[in-house]
């Protein structure tokens, strides 16, 4: 007479099921919400044992890696100064710079030579030409003790004028080319690229590609700043100084070049008033305006070079000299790094601080980086 098969388990079958289900069978105690869990955890182990993927043994664990994050957060990457806390400092530093200017002058109106319109303007007025370094002459310090101040006063300013008037100009101009970049591509994709084959101002002055102005706008457009420093000043001498267009555009030229022959000046309260507010500004402007130019020349220079090292043909010499492990061909980081080092991107230097950074990382000299070399490197 057959015996029914056993509806339990044998001995053996028992602890192989314990084994495979150790952490999933439920104890005869559990709740409701407890057995309906079980049965998703068994859906979820049949459909892992149905497709046949498996976590390999050699992976990291998740702690692990969950401590080599934690880690890699605390070394954050240094934080430069924001272009609002720049401005910031340009402003305050700068009413600090005048005033302090202003005030010393006032009290020495007398070891100071020229012709005298109101304190407070005069003393604003030769601030800003000393600052400039413009120097018409107009007005100049007559004892040791105003020109040892005079001597202290253009060296800061000179350095003041370099460092933070620049990083204003330079932050508004970025900040224009940004808000225009922003209504271009919302323009754009606003149209969905429709008449892309037409040709369009916006595409001509900005390349949406790169994310900037063309470089020729940018030519342009300082040699527009230019003439227009040049045509405000031109009117302000014509129509407040009272001198001839010549002469007027003469000193206007000569004043934001700041060249300052010293044989023409402003002679008028007005004038004198508005030529400290037009000059620190045209100056720095022009300055920006002609750095454009020299930033044009040497970014076209780049691109031809550029251009001739990635057509041409390699040599024999090229894979000696690219080859730097020695192997008897070049891999493709070598090809990349040779090709940056004849762009000059990079330099031998910079090569070898990267080389003894990774060798720092890889005590083994296996050639590569494990996680045990960085766990090793944190300690």
């Amino acid at each position: 007479m057959m015996t029914p098969p056993s509806r339990f388990p044998s001995p053996s079958q028992r602890e192989v099921s314990e084994t495979e289900e150790t952490e999933i069978v439920p104890s005869s105690s559990s709740s409701s919400s407890s057995s309906s869990s079980t049965f998703r955890d068994f859906r979820a182990l049949d459909d892992r044992k149905k497709s046949g993927l498996h976590r390999c043994k050699t992976a990291p664990a998740m702690a692990v890696v969950r401590d080599l994050r934690q880690h890699q957060t605390q070394m954050q990457k240094p934080q430069l100064a924001s272009n609002s806390i720049i401005i910031k400092q340009s402003i305050i530093f700068l009413i600090i710079y005048l005033s302090l200017g202003v005030l010393i002058y006032s009290f020495n109106r007398d070891y100071f030579s020229g012709l005298e319109t109101h304190p407070i303007v005069d003393a604003l007025y030769f601030c800003i030409v000393t600052m400039c370094t413009i120097g018409y002459g107009d007005i100049a310090p007559l004892t040791p003790a105003t020109k040892l101040f005079a001597c202290a006063f253009v060296l800061v300013g000179f350095g003041f004028v370099d460092i933070l008037l620049s990083g204003m100009v330079n932050y508004a101009l970025d900040l224009q080319e940004n808000m225009i970049l922003t209504s271009l591509r919302a323009s754009a994709g606003a149209g969905n690229g429709a008449g892309t084959g037409r040709f369009s101002a916006k595409k001509y002055i900005f390349d949406l590609e790169k994310g900037r102005m063309r470089i020729r706008m940018k030519v342009g457009l300082a040699l527009g700043v230019v003439v227009l420093c040049i045509g405000t000043g031109t009117m302000i001498l014509y129509f407040v100084e009272d001198m001839g267009w010549i002469d007027s555009v003469y000193l206007s030229v000569m004043s934001v070049t700041t060249v300052g022959y010293g044989d023409r000046a402003f002679k008028t309260l007005p004038g004198r008033l508005l030529a400290s507010v037009w000059l620190l500004f045209s100056t720095l402007a022009v300055a920006r305006a002609f750095l454009f130019l020299a930033e044009a020349r040497i970014d076209k220079r780049h691109r031809r070079i550029t251009n001739w090292v990635l057509h041409r043909d390699i040599t024999v010499q090229d894979l000696l000299a690219a080859d730097i492990n020695h192997h008897g061909f070049i891999s493709k980081s070598e090809y990349v790094i040779y090709k940056l080092k004849e762009m000059g991107k990079i330099e031998e230097k910079d090569i070898l601080q990267i080389c003894n950074q990774f060798r720092k990382l890889d005590p083994n000299n296996s050639g590569k980086i494990t996680l045990p070399d960085l766990l090793e490197s944190y300690r």
